[in-house]
């Protein structure tokens, strides 16, 4: 996470040199495009038009340019300032007027359209670093491998890369447009676009949420037809519910005509950055959660392992274990012979699990019973019965380990909605690990990993919400200052 941190500085840094040399160094003259109504231009000859400065003094005018669609003409800044330059035909009604500042400087800044000297590139700059931005991101989630993936960086890199290549491709568009069709893509345009990147990504991601939402609701509701009716198994209709909700109420308040002062228009456009800022950093969380869960479901570790360590859960009164607990355990036991027919290493079996309220014995022994029907040899068989939670799992399975073999290479076998989770656990107590899952129905795994996906974030929500307001401040302060 530190590295790619400190590329994105070094791009923020390169940008805002470029901002800086365009600016005060290598664009000191600016081209002001004067539009033509259509049918103007083509009555209009260039010889006809003329242009003359007002308040002389803070430019000079040194070329002047003609076509059907505009007047082209550039300037070159004199002195501090402001003036206004028109344009006439002398056979034709036409005339524009044209205000211009110049900074001290010798920056220009077109009072008309936003645009400066130097604007165009400065945008392919910001094109370019938002690109470089969500490369970086999927360059380090893909080169995470092993127990390095399991961490909250994999969640941001997978959520956040799709963000900053949305906004990416969406300045890219404007800046070709502004570079072929200065008339039509003004600066002021362009700057709308930056202020609404938020808004616009809600936007263009709206039809794959709701898709989500819909999948999400189908497989809660036959959840809830089959495992009973209770908040835990509720929580993928109610994450549908305020996904559907929260798009809703985005199209209704980016779509609805607002007429008020410019302090209210400022004050209705923070509202509405402040908001899609929220709905899109949730949005992005989700997308990086479940890209990492599926990828962790998915992963097929190396046959290298000394230890295959399996994450205990309810088991049945009688001591024989349920589908859900039953489906690890054969996954662990698969991969461990797989292994030893491929390498011949016989790695040790870790069950692990305390005992519940309402079970008869620790999970651990009614995985360990279920192991040894599974013909796999008691002296490989070391049991871990302490452990209330996942992270306890890890952390108390860590200490066997660490007492049998300190450079030990481990890998634990759960459901494949609990493997990218277990495996941020299994760093939290110290013990990198490699996860697989055993699979599970598909109308469990959306809820359950959905719930997995809270207990990711709320661990940390502190951190998180840290992050929120900090993203909050920017967006309104790019709105004040872009407004």
């Amino acid at each position: 996470m530190r590295q790619a941190v400190k590329q994105i500085g070094i791009l923020a840094g390169l940008l805002i040199l470029v901002c800086v040399l365009c600016r005060f160094v290598f664009f000191q003259d600016y081209t002001v495009y004067v539009p033509l109504h259509p049918g103007v231009g083509k009555m209009l000859r260039q010889e006809n038009i003329e242009a003359a400065v007002k308040s002389s003094g803070a430019f000079s005018l040194k070329e002047t340019t003609f076509n059907d669609r505009y007047v082209a003409v550039r300037i070159h800044p004199e002195n501090a300032g402001t003036s206004f330059m028109t344009f006439n035909a002398d056979d034709e009604d036409f005339s524009v007027m044209e205000g211009f500042r110049v900074g001290r400087f010798d920056t220009v800044y077109d009072l008309s359209t936003g645009g400066f000297n130097g604007d165009s590139v400065v945008m392919i700059a910001v094109t370019l670093f938002w690109l470089a931005v969500s490369a970086i991101m999927i360059w380090h989630f893909v080169q995470a491998k092993g127990a390095a993936f399991y961490a909250y960086s994999s969640v941001y890199f997978a959520g956040f890369f799709l963000f900053a290549l949305v906004t990416g491709v969406v300045m890219a568009s404007v800046t070709t447009g502004h570079l072929i069709k200065p008339v039509q893509y003004s600066m002021m345009g362009i700057y709308s676009t930056i202020n609404r990147a938020s808004i616009s990504f809600m936007e263009l991601s709206a039809p794959l949420m709701l898709l989500f939402a819909v999948l999400m609701a189908v497989s809660n509701i036959v959840l809830l037809r089959r495992e009973g009716k209770n908040l835990s198994n509720m929580m993928g209709l109610l994450v549908s519910i305020l996904l559907i909700a929260g798009e809703a109420l985005g199209w209704y308040l980016f779509t609805r005509d607002y007429m008020g002062s410019e302090w209210e228009v400022r004050v209705r456009s923070a509202l509405e950055n402040t908001y899609a800022t929220v709905f899109v950093y949730f949005e992005c969380m989700l997308i990086g959660s479940i890209a990492c869960g599926i990828r962790a479901a998915l992963h097929q570790p190396e046959r290298d392992k000394d230890f295959v360590l399996i994450l205990g859960c309810w088991f049945r009164k009688d001591g024989s274990l349920p589908p859900l607990l039953r489906g690890r355990a054969d996954k662990a036991v698969a991969f461990w012979r797989k292994q030893k027919e491929e390498t011949g290493r016989e790695a040790r079996m870790i069950p692990s699990g305390g005992q519940g309220k309402d079970e008869p014995m620790p999970e651990a022994e009614a995985i360990r019973n279920y192991l040894k029907e599974q013909q796999v040899p008691e002296e490989l068989i070391l049991v871990e019965n302490r452990s209330g939670n996942t992270l306890q799992n890890m952390a108390f399975s860590r200490e066997i380990i660490r007492a049998r073999n300190p450079n030990g290479r481990t890998v634990f076998a759960t459901s494949d909605y609990h493997v990218f989770r277990s495996g941020v656990w299994a760093n939290e107590a110290g013990l990198p690990a490699e996860g697989i899952g055993s699979r599970t129905h598909w109308w469990f795994w959306p809820n359950a990993f959905m719930r997995e996906t809270v207990g990711l974030l709320q661990k940390r929500w502190k951190q998180e919400l840290c992050l929120l307001i900090l993203l909050i401040v920017f967006f309104l302060a790019l709105a004040a200052v872009l407004n």
